[in-house]
């Protein structure tokens, strides 16, 4: 696919920022880079949890997307999260993987790191493969 564009519009993505950077089809592997606004910031002087969840599950879907050119986009059935460091507002790294595709359930892994290099959340989920939507 050379359409790196990822958002297809979608008012979430745009939301978090998200930005094509690269994909080895050899480890089924993704990296996106995201922005998390000021807007995302609790209280406590980090990004919501839930937000949070939303890179990560951004970043392990588009995953299956190209390792699969496009053809399937994977439905969750189970998210796991764990929160390591405090995710604050600005750029931001996400690596998606598949680590393993059946035809019936798919198993993936995310991680999210500060500009630094820092690890701050990492995810699995366990997912089904299902056509990819088509942009309306």
């Amino acid at each position: 696919m050379t359409d790196t564009k990822h958002a297809l519009g979608a008012a979430h993505a745009d939301l978090m920022g998200v930005e094509f950077d690269s994909f080895d089809r050899e480890r089924e592997e993704i990296t996106l880079r995201f922005h998390a606004p000021a807007s995302f910031i609790t209280p406590r002087g980090s990004v919501q949890g839930g937000l949070v969840a939303g890179f990560l599950d951004e970043v392990m879907g588009w995953a299956h997307v190209w390792a699969t050119d496009q053809a399937e986009a994977p439905l969750n059935l189970e998210i796991s999260m764990s929160l390591l460091k405090p995710v604050l507002a600005g750029p931001l790294v996400g690596k998606g993987r598949v680590v393993r595709r059946g035809r019936k359930v798919i198993f993936l892994e995310g991680e999210l790191f500060d500009e630094a290099g820092n690890l701050l959340a990492r995810s699995t989920s366990t997912a089904i493969p299902t056509p990819r939507p088509v942009a309306k």
